[in-house]
């Protein structure tokens, strides 16, 4: 074991409990960062009249800041090694917060594309930092718990903006979503000095120095030798799709339930729906998923995805398989990305001193399917007159899902050995 990983056992020890509070601040800058995702769904509709947007032009904006993403995650994966998680946490907060104020002040479909893309190169430092602290932090069952936890952040931040947002802020803000934004935004530049102000534990301090002190090394090489594990690769694969599915359902699904016959108010709270679901899902699922088990539970989860798009299809605004198809797809989008990313981080190679890297390469793939998604989906819509055709499509995914699965099992899921106790 090298001295620099005996400097973060012995710092990771010594902390105790305070590792739990840590973690309480990753949570509350995740919280932000699914705020701002989830905002923009319930005000598709002001926005797109204001702004005279088609369905199109509403989805590209929607995969604006995943393509930015996807240029950024891989130097943030690098960053998040060489500076550590404090400042690099921080600079994600006020980039973020930046973004959702800026979208206050567009004047058509480039100004707000350039808006939201500005969260692009804020959104990887948390994705990317969050499952590296945790990897640094906690290991075994308290690895997965702390992963199903943080999890719950954006879940309940993009809650808050799709039942919130139409039912009670719009009417307080006049009916204006510019407004709207700006208050979101204020809010996650508190949630970043937040952050300060935990990280002022002198345990974090001490880990965050043995992270830093770490001898630097030449990415490319640690970048080509992940790449060559066939696992690396099938889990990449899997996470370009599991992105499409989850970045085109959450970013559409307000304006498919208004569509059906919804109201604004109604729509918001029903697409809330699957993200109260994935709260307990996100908790229970990721400490479930012992290797042992693991793909099993993959496959359940997927089958629920597939079945979640047809249920809606099918609903033509009857309660029982709307509310059905909510909840699959709840259960599903709460714990296929973090079982994923668990996966890759308990590859053969991978483990917490490579945790940065692999989630650079991990978060790089998987906006691929992030962008994809959203604007696959409103282009269909203008094509089809309706989103029945993208749901097909979100389905069909699944089956590619449930292949690369399959692959991964013959290629097997190893998990490292701990390098920490």
């Amino acid at each position: 074991m090298s001295d620099a990983s005996q400097r973060d056992d012995t710092a990771t020890a010594a902390a105790g409990g305070y590792r739990w509070l840590l973690l309480a601040g990753v949570w509350l800058l995740y919280f932000g960062f699914g705020l701002t995702v989830a905002a923009m769904a319930p005000l598709v509709g002001p926005i797109k009249r204001d702004l005279g947007l088609s369905d199109a032009a509403m989805g590209s904006v929607l995969g604006a800041w995943p393509l930015v993403y996807i240029a950024a995650a891989i130097p943030c994966g690098a960053l998040l090694d060489r500076v550590g998680p404090r400042r690099a946490l921080f600079a994600a907060a006020v980039i973020m917060a930046a973004s959702g104020a800026l979208r206050g002040f567009a004047t058509g479909h480039l100004s707000l594309f350039l808006a939201v893309a500005l969260f692009g190169l804020g959104g990887p430092l948390i994705s990317i930092g969050a499952p590296k602290l945790v990897a640094h932090w906690f290991e075994g069952r308290d690895r997965g718990l702390a992963m199903g936890i943080y999890i719950t952040g954006p879940a309940l931040g993009g809650i808050i903006a799709l039942s919130a947002t139409n039912a009670v802020l719009m009417p307080l803000a006049g009916d204006d979503w510019r407004l709207v934004l700006a208050w979101y935004a204020g809010f996650v530049l508190l949630c970043g000095i937040a952050w300060l102000a935990i990280q002022r534990h002198p345990q974090a301090r001490a880990v965050e120095r043995a992270i830093t002190q770490q001898p630097a090394r030449s990415q490319g090489p640690v970048f080509l030798a992940l790449l060559r594990l066939p696992s690396v690769r099938l889990v990449l694969a899997m996470s370009v799709l599991i992105f499409f599915y989850n970045h085109g359902m959450n970013n559409w699904l307000p304006e498919i339930l208004r569509r059906g016959g919804l109201s604004a108010a109604a729509a918001g709270t029903w697409a809330a729906l699957p993200t109260v679901v994935g709260i307990g899902g996100a908790l229970l699922i990721p400490r479930l998923a012992l290797p042992h088990r693991r793909v099993a539970i993959l496959l359940a989860l997927i089958a629920a995805a597939a079945l979640a798009p047809l249920l809606l299809v099918q609903a033509d605004g009857q309660p029982a398989p709307l509310a059905a198809g909510l909840v699959l797809q709840g259960i599903a989008r709460s714990s296929l990305m973090t079982l994923a990313m668990l996966v890759l981080l308990e590859t053969d190679e991978v483990g917490a001193a490579n945790a940065g890297a692999a989630g650079g390469l991990f978060f790089a793939a998987a906006e691929i399917g992030g962008v994809l998604g959203p604007l696959s989906l409103g282009a269909l819509s203008d094509l089809t007159g309706g989103f029945d055709a993208g749901l097909y499509l979100l389905t069909g995914l699944c089956g590619l899902l449930a292949l690369l699965l399959w692959r991964l099992t013959r290629a097997g899921l190893r998990p490292a050995p701990s390098n920490r106790r």
